[in-house]
């Protein structure tokens, strides 16, 4: 599954744990929205760092950065490239 395939299957399944199965495109805003809360944003936060070795803690954090899929997509492309090749080699 592609990076962007990934996260809009995770969002999708934080939506329909709050019975909010209306579809949502790659550009909608879900928190500023308010279809995510900020309890949302933090699973988010937590599966971008486990999934994609994003550290919040180095490139700061503010909700306007996860508010779309697009977004976090984009987020996902900012990894050091140590570690955006990391999992590469152990294929």
């Amino acid at each position: 599954m592609n990076e962007p395939a990934e996260i809009r299957s995770f969002v999708a399944e934080l939506l329909r744990r709050k019975g909010d199965q209306a579809p949502f495109t790659d550009s909608e805003s879900l928190i500023l929205g308010g279809r995510l809360q900020s309890i949302d944003a933090v699973e988010i936060v937590v599966f971008l760092e486990n999934r994609f070795g994003l550290d919040f803690a180095a490139i700061g954090f503010d909700q306007t950065q996860i508010d779309s899929i697009d977004l976090i997509a984009a987020l996902t492309g900012k990894r050091p490239a140590a570690e955006s090749t990391a999992g590469l080699r152990s294929l």
